[in-house]
C-alpha cells in the first residue's frame, strides 16, 4: 500500500481546520461574551448547525484524498 502523510505545519491541508475557520467566521465574528457558558452555547449551536448540513461540511472538509480513503484497508 502506498501511504502518504500530511506535511508538518500545513493546517490548510487539515479538514478540521477548515471547519474551525467556518465556525470562527460565521459564529464568532468580533463578539464579546460575558462568560464561558455563552461561548459554549454559541459553539454548540455552530456544531449542531453543521451536523445538520452534510453538504456544507463536505464542501469545507471533503478533500479528494479524504473522500477516497479506502475504509476497509489494513
Amino acid at each position: 500500500m502506498n501511504k502518504s502523510y500530511l506535511p508538518p505545519y500545513s493546517p490548510e491541508l487539515n479538514p478540521a481546520e477548515h471547519l474551525w475557520d467556518e465556525i470562527r467566521e460565521k459564529w464568532f465574528p468580533n463578539l464579546l461574551f460575558h462568560d464561558l457558558n455563552a461561548v459554549e452555547d454559541v459553539l454548540e449551536d455552530a456544531l449542531r448547525t453543521l451536523e445538520k448540513d452534510p453538504v456544507r461540511v463536505s464542501g469545507l472538509a471533503g478533500f479528494e484524498w479524504v473522500v477516497n480513503i479506502p475504509l476497509n484497508a489494513i
